[in-house]
């Protein structure tokens, strides 16, 4: 166990104490070939079961069609975008649940870990440049729980993802910083991706990845990506992870607006914001907590 003082990780048990440090420093860490390539495929087929239709999408799993391709000939995995809160995807879940990758997330929230929000973000090719890029922003400003320190994403590359099919940048060390205002960025067409403005002047890095590689990066860290400019696809898994007893709070009307517009979709035309993300919340490892306690706002 190591006596240094450390405010974004939580021990050593799955992490050296290099890896802790770097996480620390840049709010980020990237571990090569993590994610058997045998479970990425497994997953990329469910993928393309949603595209063709033959799921049920049950009560909260979103297929969302890229918006540049929606009045097009497009079709399945060429028109689809994302596939959005498939904790109870018993496929899925086993990306949520791999042992290698909750171990990481272990160690830098705690034992006690709830997968909160999940997607594979697809980036067909022939999309709109405005429409695949994702610009710079914070995780934090979608999420109505804290604090931000017991929150954790891993994004895992199903294919290679580099410059030309839009890999993620990120912004190392930004995560000691605050959550900033987010609105809609100049050209961006693709009403869910808000960014912060104003920051085009400072650095970033790309993350080149190869398939199976997976970063773990923190709520506050500014990240975004690339438009896919090959005829190929850029497919991704990511998760958030929050410890179990995160404390839920009120957020912005705005946030709460887009979520309840879902809620009512799937046949919940009374919940409230916290109860909708509670509900679609799957407990992964640990005791249960916050997360796990619907009655308070029943």
């Amino acid at each position: 166990m190591s006596t240094k003082k450390y405010k974004y990780t939580k021990d050593n048990v799955y992490l050296t104490e290099v890896q802790r440090d770097f996480y620390e420093e840049n709010g980020y860490i990237v571990f090569r070939n993590l994610v058997d390539f045998n479970l990425l495929d497994e997953c990329t087929n469910r993928f393309l079961e949603y595209c063709d239709g033959k799921v049920n999408t049950g009560y909260y799993v979103k297929v969302i069609k890229d918006m540049s391709l929606k009045n097009t000939d497009a079709k399945g995995e060429f028109l689809i975008n994302k596939i959005q809160d498939f904790n109870y995807d018993d496929i899925l879940f086993k990306y949520i649940s791999y042992k290698p990758l909750v171990d990481i997330v272990q160690s830098i929230i705690g034992p006690n870990v709830t997968a909160a929000h999940s997607m594979l973000i697809n980036k067909p090719p022939n999309s709109e440049k405005n429409t695949s890029r994702h610009p710079l922003h914070q995780d934090l400003h979608c999420f109505p729980f804290r604090p931000a320190e017991l929150i954790v994403a891993s994004w895992t590359a199903m294919e290679k993802v580099d410059e030309k099919n839009g890999c993620l940048f990120v912004m190392p060390g930004s995560h000691k910083g605050t959550l900033l205002e987010h609105e809609y960025p100049p050209n961006v067409t693709n009403p869910g991706y808000r960014g912060v403005l104003g920051l085009e002047h400072i650095p970033t890095v790309n993350l080149v990845m190869e398939k199976g590689d997976t970063v773990f990066f923190h709520p506050l860290l500014f990240h975004g990506s690339g438009p896919n400019l090959t005829k190929g696809f850029r497919k991704a898994l990511s998760v958030h992870y929050g410890a179990n007893n995160c404390n839920f709070i009120n957020v912005t009307p705005k946030m709460d607006k887009v979520a309840l517009y879902h809620a009512k979709t799937k046949g919940f035309p009374e919940v409230t914001f916290n109860l909708y993300w509670k509900a679609k919340s799957r407990i992964v490892r640990g005791e249960p907590g916050n997360f796990q306690n619907l009655r308070s706002q029943l």
